[in-house]
């Protein structure tokens, strides 16, 4: 079996897609080594125009588009493609994409979510979504969760986790991990945590323009300079899981996601977690989870207080994260599902 990957997320980018990307071919070379892969890290035109004859011509059964995207010559070249889809959150989530960036994604991801021999999709949301925008058959699509990078699976110390922490924040604190944009929902839990009495410190770990600014503006206005930390150069997972690890509350309650990641991150922490109970995130968090709409605060606020004054359903709704995540997001069984449908699809016609 000889697999292509395009690989431009996997060699430049740092965060999900590159995550996803690096941690899903690692766990091809580890759990299956006789599976031959090739990365391919082209330039923009090669990557959309030719990168389906090149994996052609050298020899390979399947070409993968990790990161929603397939090359345009697929068809021509006459190979069998599996594009991955993350989420369509320019279409679920319009307000938040320039006209041209919308197209843009339409003429790519749409495309490929179209013309791909088959799609995987990360969460049994994002599939409802490609089929209801794109009217791709049920039967083109598998859902293979995203994989975690491995790391995160075996608990670091406590001890280990407070001293780099220590190095950014000295106190107890909530987290939350994203980008800083208007669908992850900062301003919302801003205004959720500026309604407790009980007021540990609140830790942004992400990056953004102009939503950022919109909430430092709030932060600003409510005083709370001193009490919300934003850390826009965490890129490493060992200081990101010591967070995790020392978190008192991952809040992550985003009005759309494909996976949303950071809920299984923490989860395998023991990290107790405050989410929404939209689009792919009751997948990612299960039943260990307090899940809440995006927009109501009330409720937002009062979990966020419940978890911080009774430590013993706080450690009992941790550990009940954990169970999901380690049942439901096993990095063997997840490459054997890849696996499995490569072989399906390099032997049926």
């Amino acid at each position: 079996m000889k697999i292509a990957y395009d690989a431009k997320r996997y060699y430049h980018n740092h965060t999900g897609l590159g995550n996803y990307s690096r941690t899903l071919v690692n766990n091809i070379a580890t759990f299956y080594p006789d599976v031959e892969t090739l990365l391919y890290d082209k330039k923009a035109l090669s990557r959309t125009f030719y990168l389906g004859h090149k994996a052609k011509a050298d020899g390979c059964d399947i070409i993968h588009g990790l990161s929603n995207e397939l090359p345009r010559d697929i068809i021509k070249a006459g190979i069998k493609s599996i594009v991955t889809m993350h989420d369509v959150a320019w279409r679920t989530f319009p307000a938040m994409y320039k006209p041209v960036d919308r197209a843009i994604y339409e003429w790519k991801y749409g495309w490929s979510a179209k013309h791909a021999t088959h799609v995987i999709c990360i969460s049994e949301s994002t599939k409802r979504d490609v089929m209801r925008f794109y009217n791709v058959p049920e039967e083109r699509i598998s859902v293979i969760y995203q994989p975690v990078q491995q790391l995160f699976y075996t608990p670091m110390d406590k001890a280990e986790a407070q001293a780099i922490v220590k190095q950014y924040v000295d106190e107890d604190f909530i987290l939350t991990v994203g980008s800083i944009n208007e669908r992850k929902n900062l301003l919302g839990m801003l205004k959720a945590y500026t309604r407790q009495d009980m007021r540990p410190k609140f830790v942004v770990i992400g990056n953004g323009r102009a939503y950022r600014k919109k909430c430092e503006l709030y932060i600003e206005g409510k005083g709370l300079s001193d009490r919300v930390l934003i850390l826009d150069n965490i890129h490493d997972g060992k200081t990101l899981q010591a967070f995790y690890t020392c978190a008192k509350i991952l809040l992550y309650p985003s009005f759309y996601e494909g996976f949303g990641l950071p809920v299984v991150e923490a989860a395998l922490q023991h990290c107790p977690i405050i989410t929404s109970d939209v689009s792919s995130l009751p997948e990612a968090a299960g039943a260990g989870a307090i899940q809440t709409a995006p927009n109501d605060i009330r409720t937002m606020a009062a979990s966020i207080k419940r978890l911080l004054t009774d430590p013993q359903e706080s450690e009992y709704l941790g550990n009940k994260a954990y169970e999901h995540a380690i049942s439901h997001f096993t990095p063997q069984i997840l490459t054997e599902q890849l696996y499995k449908l490569y072989q399906s699809i390099i032997h049926n016609a």
